[in-house]
């Protein structure tokens, strides 16, 4: 049986102004789309579909962003 769970998902905008999604706690999990509506319906597809390919997902919980600047 299946059941709803809540991930967390981080969107980023590249240089291009593409919109880019993944969700950290399923691995390989991330989509892109030009414009945010877009990018959710296919992050939540794409956990649909890699989700069903795991045994087991962890359960963590999210505490937030933060942003640093590194040298490079």
């Amino acid at each position: 049986m299946k059941t709803a769970r809540r991930f967390t998902v981080i969107i980023e905008q590249d240089e291009d102004g593409i919109y880019v999604a993944e969700i950290p706690q399923i691995p390989g999990c991330h989509t892109q789309a030009g414009d945010v509506p877009t990018l959710m319906e296919r992050i939540r597809e794409a956990a649909e579909l890699c989700a069903s390919e795991l045994n087991e997902i962890p359960h963590l919980e999210f505490i937030g962003l933060q942003q640093i600047d590194v040298l490079v």
